[in-house]
């Protein structure tokens, strides 16, 4: 199993240490304490080295460890800072011809009540992958005088994967339950010097659903699902429940051939082994409806299925994993 981690030449982030159920996190110029229940270990650095860095800590409230709530809290300053900031993330150099990537993202940060601050910095390796995909569909797409390739990211939070294929040429639709988030997003699409996106507030699952009737396929499919939440109409949504169904629908409506799909799982209980067997069962309904595309009894034949996690290495070489991806080409 693969385990991907962010590259170290980014310099506006790094994980500083962890241990003790906390992560110390520098992010641009500001450092940050908040609690990570996988850091099982002791820190490497004391508690005094701790404080003397710190300009903020989050402290959990009422709602910590209830479904749903379990990171809500309050943030309590040691240093003054900005309550809004900007990082910035570029991508990796091609790694044939060492050419300068065109993967640039200004990310703003800020101090929500939920522990989150705007960007999940190990993503970082899902965003070059979907920066990858995408200018390789453009290539095959402007080949063949097709039109620009269409990306779907669904629960798409402040829309760094949105970003990110935006940056390699596509149609992106960028998805999320949450006006505010949405907003967030279209400031990060600004700020990094894009326009064009298109911005959709609605529950995930209708959406896709919808899609699915009309026959609409997209070249790239992003999702990024939680294990609780909410639609703006008051629509529930359980992981447990729901996923299955929500990837049935999304290999409806994936393009069955040159396309692509990335599945990201914060939820704790989930392995990139079920990750997987999760996409392969879920594409297998789909397989007779695949346009012509190469299908076998096991369901509809990609061109490669990878699955993996994806972490953080602090300064001292300890390794945090905190989601899994599945990622499939057809």
């Amino acid at each position: 199993m693969a385990i991907e981690y962010p590259a170290s030449y980014w310099k506006d982030y790094e994980l500083l240490d962890s241990g003790n159920g906390e992560k110390l996190e520098r992010f641009g110029a500001y450092v940050l304490r908040r609690p990570e229940p996988k850091a099982l270990w002791t820190p490497s650095l004391s508690e005094a080295e701790w404080k003397r860095l710190l300009h903020v800590t989050f402290r959990p409230g009422a709602g910590f460890g209830k479904a749903g709530k379990e990171d809500s809290g309050t943030w309590e300053r040691s240093r003054r800072m900005e309550d809004n900031w900007v990082i910035n993330y570029n991508g990796l150099p091609d790694a044939d011809t060492h050419a300068a990537s065109d993967l640039h993202l200004s990310l703003r940060l800020g101090l929500t009540s939920f522990k989150h601050v705007g960007v999940f910095p190990e993503q970082a390796p899902n965003w070059e992958f979907i920066y990858r995909e995408t200018s390789r569909l453009v290539r095959i797409h402007k080949a063949n005088g097709l039109e620009t390739p269409r990306v779907l990211n669904l629960f798409a939070y402040t829309g760094g994967a949105s970003l990110a294929a935006k940056c390699a040429g596509a149609d992106v639709t960028h998805l999320d339950s949450v006006r505010q988030v949405v907003s967030w997003a279209r400031d990060n699409m600004e700020r990094s010097g894009l326009d064009g996106i298109r911005w959709v507030v609605e529950d995930a699952l209708k959406f896709a659903r919808r899609e699915a009737r009309r026959g609409r396929r997209y070249d790239g499919i992003i999702l990024d699902p939680p294990a609780y939440g909410h639609g703006p109409d008051g629509e529930k949504w359980k992981l447990d429940e729901l996923l299955f169904g929500m990837l049935q629908n999304v290999a409806e409506i994936l393009s069955p051939r040159d396309s692509f799909m990335v599945l990201n799982l914060y939820s704790n209980g989930y392995s990139a082994a079920l990750g997987e067997t999760i996409v392969r069962e879920a594409f297998k309904g789909a397989a007779a409806g695949a346009g012509g595309a190469a299908a076998s009894s096991a369901g509809r034949a990609f061109t490669s299925l990878e699955s993996g996690e994806l972490a953080l290495a602090d300064s001292f070489g300890k390794s945090l994993p905190l989601s899994i991806y599945v990622r499939a080409k057809l």
